[in-house]
């Protein structure tokens, strides 16, 4: 056998163990998706009447009724390749002044902490605001 080829073979070898080394280390470090995840939702409403806030912490897939909305949080994530991660919750609010209080949604989508004008709630008494996602 020649030195080269001894040499390639150790060389590839190497190659071969950094790869896997690298795949566990990644693999260690991941973040789960459950760990992106949040239990809980901190949203703040502002009644514009009253000019008073207040920060509501919602428990997801519960229903929490503020005055005369029912609010709901669905799913809250946190982004995980950003040095400032993006907050992001799927909120749905019901307006219990309605006559149709079970169908009628005055907001179903997605809020981000950092553009809340993406997708707006537009309420002529309340604002909300996504603030945290625990």
């Amino acid at each position: 056998m020649s030195v080269k080829s001894i040499k390639a073979g150790n060389l590839n070898n190497f190659f071969i163990n950094l790869v896997i080394a690298l795949s566990f280390f990644v693999i260690i470090n991941a973040k789960s998706e459950d760990t992106l995840l949040g239990k809980k939702t901190y949203i703040k409403i502002l009644d514009k009447i009253s000019s008073k806030n207040e920060l509501i912490r919602l428990s997801n897939n519960e229903e929490y009724t503020y005055k005369d909305l029912a609010i709901k949080s669905i799913k809250c994530t946190e982004s995980e390749f950003d040095d400032n991660p993006e907050i992001k919750a799927y909120i749905q609010v019901r307006d219990l002044t309605k006559k149709d209080r079970n169908n009628v949604f005055v907001f179903n989508g997605w809020m981000f902490s950092s553009s809340p004008s993406i997708e707006p709630f537009d309420h002529p008494v309340y604002d909300i605001w996504l603030v945290n996602c625990y």
